[in-house]
């Protein structure tokens, strides 16, 4: 049984740039943000892993990615992580 992971990346080359995802397999995940293979995060890698929590489920994942990507979500991150 795997887990789903919902996390929060810091650009190192631009400490305020963050991006939030979701992925099965976070490590792979990662060298595609840094290889410059997502688009929407090529232009700021390298990247670090800031966050990581695991869900036993997709929805749930899901869910929590959803909540971070909203206005009070991204306040709640800022906050606390």
């Amino acid at each position: 049984m795997g887990f789903y992971y919902v996390y929060m990346l810091r650009s190192e080359s631009f400490p305020e740039r963050f991006y939030t995802g979701m992925t099965s397999d976070l490590g792979t995940r990662l060298q595609a943000h840094n290889s410059g293979s997502v688009p929407h995060t090529s232009k700021y890698k390298p990247w670090k892993i800031e966050i990581a929590i695991a869900f036993p489920t997709k929805p749930k994942a899901t869910a929590f990615e959803t909540y971070l990507k909203s206005h009070s979500g991204r306040a709640f991150a800022a906050k606390h992580f």
